[in-house]
């Protein structure tokens, strides 16, 4: 629309998100941005809405969609109980570096600094959670602004930004010329790193490179591998990470993450020269910073990110390279590969480690198998199916069993989030209609966002739901009884029968009990024609891909 024309605050806020490309907004609606929503009904050819059951369901959906697609996910919130609500998802984009822009419905501005109903103040709340936050006070400035959020959102490290939207702003009539469509920056790589880190790998007789982070696209996934090949170099995957690198190819070594195969543990330690490409080199990729021992790793260390403010910040590095990852992963593709042959050995031994860590552990419970369950996915389900995972011990065998081969099909929080598996499902198979998504999700994190599995029905959004139900809150159960042995308190958990409840949406749903079950009734959830629920119920017993509750609760014992 051209900027004669008197529109709304509202109308020029959503002719904004058409002109930066949006084709889909997940919202809850309210009262304090209607005037936004009744833009949103004239865009309905152009922009999608899907109006969700809780924010913390939208919030996850349009992280999601970030993940999927490299563009910001788009998020509608009222203020208030709806910014609250949605503060987790938002958290998970951060953590995860994911573009989100989150628009918050504000109270009128004749009512600001009285804690009016639903007031809060989003710059001091939503600031440790967002790269930026502003609140939008005239409509003429609404150009300006949401062209700032979308080139903060994807440019650099990218991340969720928020602008609150008051009652009256949306309202208002103005004449405004409209901003043209975001392009992200991204920082290129100095002349001199790819030499220099060529010059470090030359050098080295242990090397291992872990990729990760954001900001990836699918031809940069490729470029690595093949600048891994040519290096024969072993890589691994930070935590949920792991579809950055093709899983069947023979330089790939496994996850650096939870439940971390204890052979890949030694072997980072034991390298010489760690090549982190992308990842932050948090607390779970470095196991609680043990792999690496901050300040000064006894490894060599090439970190490349694309903040400045990352690098140097809890590790010195013997080079930090601050690049877009596409354009790192482009320049090291280019490079003359190195003599590896002084660690043709080392690749191959880490390469085998991961091949026998695809082996089931043995004498765990068996009536019904996780492992076998994850088996049979991995030969079912083609090379693009996308898997969805909430937070955890579930979790684990989809890390430990299944093989990633394209980018982006593995969506899951970094965070360590519960809700996030069901709305994430929900998400991809709307963004990916063609492509066979599963979500998993334990019997807790199923209770806090399960909601949405109206949202899928009510739009006809059909990904296959997996609920691995023990129940208890498995995660914090097995350090309750690792830390305070027999003394278990909060824990335990009451369900549903979730197969009956998903059929009371109008889901398909369907419980399996044993592992000989689980093949035909995942063929006949993936042909439902809606979206479907299989409740898997697992032993107790079954805590972890390596050892049980037992197990755990005796060694502490005797500790």
């Amino acid at each position: 629309m051209s900027g004669g024309n008197m529109r709304t605050g509202g109308q020029v806020l959503v002719d904004a998100l058409k002109i930066h490309g949006v084709d889909t907004a997940f919202c809850v609606p309210g009262e304090s941005y209607l005037a936004a929503l009744d833009a949103l009904h004239d865009a309905k050819d152009q922009i999608r809405t899907l109006s969700c059951r809780q924010e913390g369901g939208a919030a996850n959906m349009a992280e999601a969609y970030g993940k999927l697609t490299g563009r910001p996910g788009v998020l509608f919130v009222t203020r208030g109980p709806g910014a609250c609500n949605a503060a987790i998802g938002v958290h998970t984009a951060h953590q995860d570096s994911t573009p989100m822009v989150v628009f918050i419905g504000q109270v009128a501005s004749d009512q600001e600094e009285r804690e009016a109903f639903q007031e809060l103040d989003y710059r001091r709340f939503y600031a440790p959670l967002c790269k930026w936050v502003s609140q939008i006070a005239d409509p003429e400035r609404i150009p300006e602004l949401v062209s700032q959020a979308f080139h903060r959102a994807t440019s650099g490290r990218p991340g969720p930004v928020a602008l609150a939207l008051p009652e009256d702003m949306l309202k208002k009539r103005v004449q405004v010329e409209d901003a043209g469509p975001y392009r992200p920056a991204m920082p290129g790589v100095s002349k001199a790193a790819p030499a220099e880190m060529r010059a470090l790998l030359a050098k080295a007789k242990r090397p291992l490179m872990i990729v990760g982070g954001g900001g990836w696209t699918a031809e940069a996934c490729r470029d690595i591998v093949a600048f891994a090949e040519g290096n024969d170099l072993p890589t691994g995957a930070s935590f949920r990470c792991q579809d950055r690198f093709d899983n069947t190819h023979d330089n790939y070594v496994g996850d650096v993450g939870i439940g971390l195969n204890p052979n890949l543990a030694k072997r980072v330690r034991e390298a010489d020269l760690i090549l982190a490409v992308g990842p932050r080199l948090g607390e779970i990729t470095t196991q609680g910073y043990t792999l690496l021992t901050p300040p000064r790793p006894k490894q060599k260390l090439i970190h490349v990110y694309p903040d400045p403010d990352e690098l140097g910040r809890v590790y010195q590095t013997d080079l930090s390279i601050c690049a877009g990852i596409p354009g790192f992963v482009r320049e090291a593709k280019a490079l003359k590969p190195v003599n590896s042959k002084v660690w043709e050995r080392w690749s191959e031994e880490a390469r085998l480690d991961y091949l026998n860590n695809l082996e089931p552990s043995s004498g765990l419970p068996n009536t019904l198998d996780m492992a076998a369950v994850i088996a049979h996915l991995r030969k079912a389900l083609p090379p693009e199916a996308i898997l969805t995972t909430d937070a955890g011990n579930f979790s684990g065998w989809m890390q430990r069993f299944y093989q990633y081969r394209r980018y982006p099909t593995q969506l899951g929080p970094t965070s360590g989030a519960m809700g996030y598996g069901i709305p994430a499902a929900i998400a991809a198979r709307l963004v990916h209609p063609d492509c066979p998504v599963v979500g998993f999700c334990g019997d807790g994190g199923c209770l806090m966002t399960g909601q949405e599995i109206a949202t899928a029905v009510h739009y006809g959004i059909d990904p296959v739901i997996l609920v691995v139900n023990n129940d208890m809150y498995g995660t914090i159960r097995m350090h309750q009884e690792r830390d305070y042995p027999g003394r278990v308190i909060g824990t335990a958990l009451t369900n549903p029968e979730f197969a009956v409840w998903a059929k009371s949406f109008g889901a398909f749903g369907e419980l399996v009990t044993r592992t000989e079950e689980f093949p035909a009734a995942f063929e006949r959830a993936r042909n439902a024609g809606r979206i479907a629920v299989l409740e898997l119920r697992i032993d107790p017993e079954l805590i972890t891909t390596r050892t049980t509750l037992s197990a755990i609760r005796e060694a502490a014992r005797i500790r």
